[in-house]
């Protein structure tokens, strides 16, 4: 499990968990300058669209990602601990346990079997609850009513509903392009969607949800 971890002079790309939807939305980077048994040393983080350094405080909470071999996206979640004068100002973010790191392929993204409640906006006029069939971090499926008029390559807003092991239950929005609709026998018809807008802190927790709901699959 050690080579998940980051690594000096791998960037790091990070969302500040922030109340304010703005504010989670932007995509920081940073290079990590140091590696200890506790803590990862970072340079302060830059907002690439804008060129603006990010001020981070102590207590901040963060999801981050970086790339590995291959193009492999490692997931993981954070918070500032402290800063650090070195020959830059750096700061300090808690270094998680390997079991933390979610690993995902660019372009495969595990999916599990999973019933969650989903709320769907098919339009201003059309909104309703289905449940979820599979989940993954590419797209899910989910079952409704035969009678609801949901069609191929329509877009939909939509958030699910993902608990964890911990407790936690996390609302997770985005937006899907509907690719395929399935006709089932109790007259009910299963939508397959794939994900076209979803921020990046979000896709990771689908990820995070499916990551243990694998886990808990082999232990049975």
């Amino acid at each position: 499990m050690q080579k998940l971890l980051p690594k000096v002079n791998q960037i790091l790309h990070m969302q500040v968990n922030s109340i304010d939807d703005e504010e989670s939305k932007i995509e920081y980077k940073s290079r990590i300058a140091d590696v200890t048994d506790s803590v990862i040393a970072i340079e302060i983080p830059l907002n690439e669209k804008t060129g603006r350094l990010k001020k981070l405080y102590q207590g901040d909470e963060l999801s981050t990602f970086y790339l590995g071999q291959g193009g492999v996206k490692h997931y993981f979640t954070t918070s500032v601990t402290g800063f650090r004068d070195d020959v830059i100002r750096l700061v300090e973010l808690r270094k998680p346990e390997p079991e933390a790191i979610t690993q995902v392929q660019r372009r495969s993204f595990l999916r599990v079997l999973a019933e969650l409640e989903i709320a769907v906006k098919l339009s201003d006029q059309i909104q309703f609850i289905g449940v979820t069939e599979d989940v993954g971090g590419g797209g899910i499926s989910f079952i409704c009513e035969g009678h609801i008029p949901i069609g191929m390559n329509a877009i939909i807003s939509c958030w699910v509903l993902a608990p964890y092991k911990n407790g936690n239950i996390e609302h997770i929005p985005f937006t899907g392009e509907v690719v395929r609709v399935k006709q089932l026998e109790t007259g009910k018809q299963l939508a397959m969607i794939r994900f076209i807008d979803i921020a990046d802190r979000e896709r990771q927790k689908l990820i995070r949800f499916c990551f243990e709901r694998q886990m808990d699959f082999r232990k049975r």
